[in-house]
């Protein structure tokens, strides 16, 4: 487990060593309903967030920019993973794999093509603000789905292992 933030508790200052420690997927977890925590789920509901975010944009360019679907075509391989392997629980753990590969390159493209923009869109004077707003949002997206995707591949092997 990635340990992000420690600190000493009230409890430290009176001779006790207690430590509390928190971690992003447990930041991530407790704020997701459990109702949704599994990674079919997971890939259908952020698949839909990215198809909603790249046909959003894609209108909002005044459907003249292609690449402003770029979102919803990994929103829509993410999805159909997910609602794949509802129906097919056999290739389950694949296409899971299939949907963390995706969601890996959306991270990098999206971040990697958004950062370097973000001093001249935090400026103002960005090109295509839009543009480089949705690709920072489409890369912490991916980033989050990601995690999530790791934590769950990281559980299912540690319960394989109990077994």
């Amino acid at each position: 487990m990635t340990r992000v933030i420690v600190f000493r508790s009230a409890a430290n200052h009176r001779g006790l060593s207690s430590f509390s420690q928190f971690s992003v997927s447990h930041l991530l977890s407790a704020s997701i309903p459990s109702s949704f925590r599994d990674m079919p789920t997971l890939a259908i509901v952020f698949g839909i967030i990215l198809d909603a975010m790249g046909f959003g944009s894609y209108v909002a360019t005044g459907s003249h920019s292609v690449t402003a679907l770029i979102p919803a075509v990994f929103g829509t391989i993410i999805f159909l993973c997910g609602l794949l392997s509802v129906f097919i629980p056999k290739i389950r753990m694949h296409l899971m794999h299939v949907a963390a590969l995706m969601g890996l390159l959306g991270t990098l493209g999206g971040l990697g093509m958004g950062l370097p923009k973000l001093g001249s869109l935090i400026a103002g004077t960005a090109e295509r603000p839009l543009a480089a707003g949705m690709q920072i949002a489409m890369g912490v997206v991916c980033l989050v789905f990601l995690v999530l995707c790791v934590k769950s591949f990281i559980d299912a092997r540690r319960a394989r292992k109990s077994e």
